[in-house]
């Protein structure tokens, strides 16, 4: 039998868009006339689904909509999908920081929450009275917290600072205090969203480490949420995918991070990305990635073509445009970056392509993330971060047979970029 410590049934929760976040006086009104003939909400029938880059027709949003999954004791759940997909709307809710419109959670122990920088904490009190505060506010008694206290200051590292009011604080300092205290006081279910990220790298070690030992032998349960995948992958062993306020993928970490890095995957119309930056006198107007041939995918060892497609209505000079392209993989780290500043770029009077072919491609298989820019002169023209990303199938970097492992050195990776 399974020991399920979570259950969440039917989850959805509706805001009003504008200024207020509630229904107006004459909406009230309306539900609870209808909720005195015994009628069900006539709001619940209305609203957009959670898009945020679209223009709605409805007051309404749902920020999640018909959300259902199971977290077993001692499991590690990781919650990934791109901002404002409804990540930390479910946080709250599990947490009871807010309440659904619908739905119901069914919860077997206490739940520590970690949802934004400084929640629950006093910012007139010391860091030594907030520690006492939050465990009272988990349920625990002043005996259980001091029997705690010294070992959650040393896990902090702000001990110098302890009988200090947590308003002179650094976010850092405050997250590393706010962390100790939830993983120090024993609940049953640790709730993490994001705020790790504000913890320096040493930091982000430790507390990934405390939960795993959390899990693992303290049998506890952990729900996180993070867009470090490698953090993700490493800390948990299930995942779902939210996506527009639905829960579109429930499975295994890696199936799950895979469907995450597979959603966007050759965004070819860059002109309609509204994440960019510039003056735009030029524009990325869309991208094609391919193989040896346009209809073959790339592989390793093989050709890799990226070809771009600019907009030049101004007719700007192609000796006056720079063009840099930086690629990181899955975990965020950069592999390469390809600048006409570095290697001279082959040209013609009235650009309108641009493209960067690797003879050899680099790449073992997986999926990769691309941020381009250009610029003329000294002026940026157009820069989008993580414009798009593309996949890499299988092959050989080296002799027949051997394949290129992850984080293996490679030496001598030439490139060529011209316009067209």
């Amino acid at each position: 039998m399974k020991d399920i410590i979570l259950k969440a049934e039917n989850i959805s929760k509706q805001y009003r868009l504008g200024q207020v976040g509630t229904g107006t006086l004459s909406h009230d009104l309306n539900r609870w006339w209808h909720q005195v003939r015994g009628k069900e909400d006539p709001y619940l029938k209305i609203g957009d689904t959670n898009d945020r880059s679209t223009k709605g027709t409805s007051d309404y949003v749902w920020a999640l909509q018909d959300i259902n999954f199971e977290v077993e004791r001692g499991e590690v759940l990781g919650i990934i999908g791109k901002n404002g997909a409804g990540k930390s709307t479910l946080l709250k809710i599990l947490s009871k920081v807010t309440a659904p419109t619908t739905g119901s959670i069914k919860c077997g122990g206490r739940i520590a929450s970690l949802l934004e920088v400084g929640t629950g904490f006093n910012p007139e009190l010391t860091g030594k009275e907030n520690i006492f505060l939050n465990g009272a506010i988990l349920g625990m008694t002043k005996k259980e917290i001091a029997s705690k206290l010294d070992e959650i200051i040393e896990f902090s590292g702000c001990e110098r600072y302890i009988d200090t009011p947590v308003k002179r604080y650094s976010s850092g300092m405050t997250v590393r205090l706010a962390f100790a205290v939830a993983a120090f006081l024993e609940p049953e279910i640790l709730v993490i969203d994001e705020v790790l990220a504000v913890g320096d790298a040493e930091f982000q070690k430790k507390a990934i480490g405390k939960m795993q030992d959390i899990s693992k032998q303290g049998g506890r349960t952990v729900l996180f949420v993070s867009h470090n995948m490698a953090a993700v992958k490493s800390l948990c062993t299930r995942g779902i995918l939210i996506e527009n306020g639905t829960a579109i993928f429930d499975g295994s970490i890696d199936e799950t991070i895979s469907k995450y890095l597979q959603g966007d995957i050759v965004n070819t119309k860059l002109i309609d990305n509204n994440n960019r930056i510039g003056c735009g006198l030029i524009l990325f107007e869309s991208v094609k990635v391919y193989g040896d041939a346009e209809d073959l995918k790339p592989i390793t060892g093989g050709v890799l073509v990226l070809e771009f497609s600019i907009v030049n209505q101004h007719l700007i000079h192609s000796s006056d445009i720079f063009f840099d392209i930086r690629i990181d993989d899955d975990f965020g780290q950069r592999l390469v970056w390809a600048s006409t500043r570095l290697k001279e770029m082959r040209n013609v009077d009235d650009p309108n392509k641009i493209v960067l072919q690797f003879d050899k491609n680099p790449f073992e298989s997986g999926i990769y993330f691309a941020t381009i820019f250009l610029q003329i002169k000294n002026d940026v023209a157009d820069w989008i971060d993580n414009a798009f990303t593309f996949e890499v199938e299988e092959g050989s970097y080296f002799l027949p047979g051997k394949k290129i492992t992850r984080g293996q050195s490679r030496l001598n990776v030439d490139f060529d970029i011209q316009f067209k």
